[in-house]
């Protein structure tokens, strides 16, 4: 069985593999040493946004900072199998981590991806920052009203539809009416 890793474990060892400091990958990410600091040494999970930066900084694809193994050939991911990988509480100060999203990874270990696929949960109450970051986004509404932010608009989405959109336009996503959402969301980030 393989040894999870937290994504602050595996930049630290991507960082010592390619004998990158942690002000080098501040200065390549673009993003504060304190928040690199806090990922690899507290085990913070920040917005996807600073992991696709940082990804990106060390050259590798997202799903390298968040993967335990890797499959070559297809991985299938049967109903109430997907474990919940990741919990953010995106781009705030933590509220306690009771609200946020929690993210489940529908294909963790398969290897060379160029796509996240995951279900979000959506909490009432979520808090967060809208997100920019390289790549697009694919987002179909499972169950719930969804607020979509996108630049300067707001649309909501019902269960059944869906909005593909450029990640790089600021955009964040809540419950529309105070009740939770689940999402699948595909993202896409070029290596």
């Amino acid at each position: 069985m393989a040894v999870k890793r937290t994504p602050g474990e595996r930049i630290t060892e991507l960082c010592k593999t390619y004998s990158i400091n942690r002000a080098s990958l501040a200065e390549r990410s673009g993003l504060a040493p304190e928040l690199i600091r806090r990922i690899e040494e507290e085990g913070h999970i920040p917005d996807l946004a600073p992991l696709v930066k940082i990804a990106r900084a060390l050259g590798v694809r997202l799903g390298t900072l968040l993967d335990d193994h890797e499959e070559l050939g297809p991985v299938i991911t049967r109903a109430g199998e997907a474990e919940a990988t990741l919990r953010f509480v995106t781009g705030l100060p933590e509220t306690g981590g009771h609200q946020g999203l929690g993210f489940k990874a529908l294909a963790a270990d398969k290897g060379g991806r160029h796509m996240e696929p995951f279900i979000v949960d959506i909490e009432p109450g979520a808090v967060q920052e809208k997100s920019t970051h390289e790549g697009e986004e694919f987002i179909y509404v499972l169950s719930g009203k969804l607020s979509l932010e996108y630049g300067k608009d707001t649309g909501v989405l019902d269960a059944g539809d869906s909005v593909y959109y450029d990640s790089i336009v600021p955009h964040r996503v809540l419950p529309a009416d105070g009740k939770p959402v689940r999402i699948l969301a595909v993202i896409y980030t070029p290596v």
